[in-house]
């Protein structure tokens, strides 16, 4: 079931989310001294640290540990905040708790979608599906520290940085499911037009208003 969404319901496309959502596409796509820019100016405005940490962090499955770990080095050099000692997450190294948290992420991301999602990415391979959930939706995405809308706003700059077309598609969706708004959204693309091409631009503007039309439709049923 898709949760129902109140469009009334306050904005996260605040001044510190959009700091983070360019984090979260220079993390993804951009070069270290791009990178390093953006890391700066979310330090400069204030945002949470651990919001960084987290969007840093979640980048390793959207761009592989290379990218999260020049991004973690250079936030270190640049905030000067050393290391947690442990890592805060109550479920460090839980499989059965990423496993159980990890489902019931992923329903809230693909809502009336989720059944379809498991049947074709098990057809892909019973690995890649047993990784999405335990890794990418219950081990990270799951995580404490960081709500999930404002980390599928996120997840829609790295996606779109990245040209990642079909992925863009289901977390614009996904966005929408856990709870941020349309205007959040279109806020999200408009922030990180300068790491997109012009083609990108126009193309994801016209998938964005497909999926738009479609939650419409979701939220009628």
């Amino acid at each position: 079931m898709t949760p129902p969404r109140d469009h009334r319901a306050k904005l996260l496309l605040d001044d510190a989310t959009r700091h983070l959502v360019r984090v979260a596409a220079a993390t993804c796509a951009g070069s270290e001294a791009r990178v390093r820019t953006e890391l700066s100016a979310a330090l400069g405005a204030s945002v949470d640290p651990l919001w960084v940490e987290e969007v840093i962090l979640q980048a390793y499955l959207f761009a592989g540990f290379p990218r999260a770990l020049n991004a973690a080095r250079e936030w270190r050099r640049v905030s000067g905040r050393p290391a947690p000692t442990v890592d805060p997450d109550p479920a460090h190294a839980d499989a059965a708790a990423w496993r159980a948290r990890g489902e019931a992420t992923c329903a809230v991301v693909y809502g009336p979608f989720y059944d379809k999602l498991r049947h074709n990415i098990r057809a892909l391979h019973p690995a890649l599906d047993s990784w999405m959930i335990v890794e990418g939706y219950g081990k990270v995405l799951a995580r404490p520290g960081l709500d999930l809308g404002r980390r599928e706003l996120c997840v829609v700059a790295s996606c779109a940085a990245q040209g990642q077309d079909r992925q863009l598609h289901s977390h614009l969706h996904g966005a929408l499911h856990a709870g941020a708004t349309a205007a959040d959204v279109e806020g999200t693309l408009a922030a990180v037009t300068d790491f997109l091409g012009g083609d990108d631009v126009q193309r994801y503007s016209l998938l964005w208003a497909r999926v738009r039309a479609m939650a419409v439709g979701e939220s009628t049923h």
